[in-house]
């Protein structure tokens, strides 16, 4: 009786205190800060001197389980430059709910409500993954441009995601890389996030990002439009929005 007083007046036991990823991003130059509601966390950085936000805790979509890793960086990258990297088997999964919400309903259209990643798997051609053996063992990619596809993953980027698979793509967990309205966007399933997970993340994340630029820069001459945009693609993440948040 004594004791379950007391653990009703003492309220709900403290979560994690996160205390590893906080001296973690201390150590690093990062800002780390406690999620109140949601019990995660968000650490905020920079690359190049232009920052990124990254956030653990509910997934914001619902082929993720559990807790979720996201990264988000804004970009001024040109408006049809969209590319899609994922796990092979999150893509065999949302082509699966694609074609069973599509064509085996009465329902018609692709909607806006549909995520960016179902939708894209239909409008988008794949990116020929085929000179990239181990990468095309883990992961498929689409891209408006299959080219630049190609051009964002190869090299640098590839080898980041090989060096990833033994430890946090161990098993192929749902995982997505992404340009979208100039930002470049990761999420990745992740129930511990501990601080060799989030380096290892933010690894991928960063080369990701320098690799669009690249990218962006290799096809200028190809298309008019990206004129002028490869030079000033590093552009400043504007204050958190909550209405960005929400959406996302």
């Amino acid at each position: 009786m004594l004791e379950s007083l007391k653990r009703l007046f003492s309220g709900p036991s403290p979560g994690r205190d996160f205390a590893d990823v906080a001296e973690w991003a201390k150590r690093r130059g990062h800002t780390f800060k406690r999620a109140r509601d949601e019990g995660g966390f968000v650490i905020d950085g920079v690359l190049e001197d232009k920052p990124w936000r990254l956030e653990w805790g509910p997934p914001q979509r619902t082929y993720i389980t559990g807790r979720e890793l996201r990264l988000r960086m804004e970009l001024n990258l040109p408006s049809d430059m969209q590319m899609l990297l994922l796990a092979l088997p999150l893509m065999d999964l949302l082509e699966k709910q694609t074609y069973e919400q599509f064509v085996e309903s009465t329902q018609t259209q692709i909607g806006t409500t549909t995520p960016e990643e179902m939708r894209w798997l239909v409008m988008f051609p794949k990116v020929d993954l085929t000179a990239l053996k181990n990468v095309k063992l883990h992961f498929a990619a689409v891209a408006s441009l299959p080219a630049a596809g190609l051009g964002w993953i190869e090299g640098p980027l590839a080898h980041a995601l090989e060096q990833a698979l033994p430890t946090l793509l161990q098993g192929d967990p749902p995982f997505v890389l992404m340009t979208l309205r100039n930002r470049a966007y990761l999420r990745v399933q992740l129930a511990d996030p501990d601080p060799q997970s989030i380096a290892t993340a933010l690894v991928i994340f960063e080369t990701a990002v320098a690799q669009a630029v690249k990218a962006a820069s290799n096809h200028t001459d190809s298309n008019s439009e990206w004129h002028g945009t490869a030079t000033s693609a590093w552009q400043s993440l504007r204050p958190d929005d909550p209405a960005e948040r929400k959406r996302r």
